[in-house]
């Protein structure tokens, strides 16, 4: 019994330690609390204080200005920026007209020395956008910017929009390149790569070309200039290269007398040039017959299709055989074993 009961009194004194402990924490808690808030409420209260005195300390320094001092100290200032501003206006007029001068004389001159329209231009802008930038920067020295802030502005908006337009600046350099070195012009017929079309429109960025179907294929500068392109209409002229095959047994020189007077025939051919007919190549199943002459570039393709149909047509009538690829199975019996 009496340990039972000794048991139940240490149980019980357990109890009210912990608990006591758990007041005592909280009863600190509570005045850390209190300790943190009294400790804002000074600091704002400070603050407030302190405030207060430097606006009362700038109410009794203006207090003690007279309409002199303040005459003395503050008009020269006003005033060195009222002059400041007007010259700055001045330098804007006169600096625009020189940039315009600048502009119209370097526009006359690329006129006489026969430079394309659409670098005119491109040159044009230019120089107006660099004068500007200068003008600018000249104005904001003159008001009181420090020049070191502005380079170091400008050399980053620069380094961003170069990074940005990478793409874009190497079709812009191809286009000015094209513009310059001109290895083709508004109505030749080039051919890059898999497109090909008359030149109707040469851009800063894109090519504009016409197809023989009347498509139009817009090709980037950048490309036109990195790669090899050919210009097929650079020359007034062209040469006609037609190939045909004839058979082993055909009349050879009754084919190249038939080529020859359909060439001599032509309205296309320019007389004043050469013209050749002779044997090409001796291929695996035919004789290959090979013509060139001269025509304008105008009666290309017209010369080319008629030719090729008017061979057809004699050779037919001659009896010149044209062969084309044939495969020839021969079929052997093989003995059945018994």
């Amino acid at each position: 019994m009496i340990d039972f009961w000794m048991t139940r009194f240490w149980a019980v004194k357990a109890s009210a330690l912990t608990m006591a402990s758990s007041a005592a924490a909280a009863a600190e808690t509570a005045v850390e609390t209190a300790a943190e808030t009294a400790a804002g409420t000074v600091a704002e209260t400070e603050s407030m204080e302190l405030l207060a005195e430097e606006l009362a300390g700038q109410v009794d320094r203006w207090k003690g200005i007279s309409l002199a001092d303040f005459l003395d100290t503050y008009v020269p200032v006003v005033v060195d920026y009222i002059l400041r501003i007007a010259l700055a206006l001045i330098i804007f007029a006169v600096g625009r007209k020189v940039i315009r001068s600048l502009v119209r004389l370097m526009d006359r001159t690329l006129e006489r020395h026969g430079v394309e329209v659409t670098v005119r231009k491109f040159l044009r802008n230019v120089l107006t956008a660099v004068g500007y930038v200068c003008l600018v920067m000249i104005l904001l020295q003159t008001v009181g910017v420090a020049a070191t802030s502005l380079t170091a502005a400008f050399a980053s908006a620069g380094v961003t929009i170069g990074l940005a337009l990478q793409g874009s600046l190497s079709n812009l350099a191809g286009g000015i390149l094209i513009l310059l070195m001109k290895p083709f012009v508004i109505g030749d017929y080039i051919i890059q790569g898999s497109d090909e079309g008359t030149v109707t429109e040469i851009g800063l960025v894109y090519t504009k070309l016409l197809t023989g179907d009347n498509r139009v294929v817009m090709i980037p500068n950048g490309q036109l200039s990195d790669d090899s392109l050919t210009n097929v209409t650079s020359s007034t002229t062209r040469r006609l290269d037609i190939t045909v095959g004839i058979s082993y047994n055909a009349d050879l020189q009754a084919a190249k007398a038939i080529l020859e007077r359909l060439v001599r025939e032509d309205p296309a051919r320019l007389e004043d040039q050469e013209m050749n007919v002779f044997v090409s190549a001796l291929g695996d199943s035919a004789v290959i017959l090979g013509l060139r002459f001269w025509v304008n570039n105008g009666d290309y393709w017209k010369a080319k299709w008629r030719l090729n149909e008017q061979i057809k047509l004699e050779f037919d009538a001659a009896g010149i055989e044209i062969p084309y690829n044939q495969l020839d199975v021969h079929l052997t019996n093989s003995p059945q074993k018994q």
